[in-house]
């Protein structure tokens, strides 16, 4: 398993990154839910702030699945075939969620952060599950690319979020 052993420091730092990450979005969002003007629809706190989660989520899944000692490669390829199946699964549910809401009207920047960049960052994962076998190099790479893919997406819309209930729902 040198393959793996080879990407160890990537996901010790990915996923440190997105274990803090997550710690800081719930901080963030307690302080936010405190605020007396800032009163969040439920619905499009699931649209847009719970995605965020589950990215970061994602990450440190996959960062402890590659960084465990596998003696062959079927286990992880499966688990990360399985994360990429359910993120795909899971980017048709905001989908669905984005056009039900009513609170905000999507721009395309939240069209691409929150549906597009996810479908093709769990798509590669799954993808590079079943490439793993015949090109496990290469099939690592797209991993790594995911993975980053989603720590960038998460990173992106956390700061969205911040940004739009510091300054657009503190005018209101």
């Amino acid at each position: 398993m040198r393959a793996l052993a080879a990407w160890q420091n990537f996901y010790v730092i990915v996923g440190s990154s997105a274990g803090a990450l997550i710690g800081l979005q719930f901080v963030v969002l307690s302080l936010i839910a405190n605020k007396p003007t800032a009163r969040v629809d439920p619905e499009t706190g699931g649209t847009f702030s719970t995605p965020t989660i589950v990215h970061f989520s994602a990450v440190l899944t996959l960062a402890a699945i590659l960084s465990a000692p596998w003696e062959a490669l079927a286990s992880p390829t499966l688990l990360c075939g399985a994360v990429g199946l359910t993120g795909v699964a899971y980017a048709t549910i905001v989908t669905r969620r984005m056009r039900r809401q009513t609170a905000y009207q999507p721009a395309f920047e939240d069209w691409l952060f929150h549906v597009l960049l996810p479908f093709a960052a769990y798509g590669i994962l799954f993808a590079s599950a079943f490439a793993a076998r015949p090109h496990v190099h290469e099939a690592l790479f797209g991993v790594g690319a995911a993975v980053l893919l989603l720590l960038l997406i998460g990173i992106h819309n956390a700061w969205d979020a911040v940004m739009y209930y510091v300054f657009l729902k503190r005018q209101d």
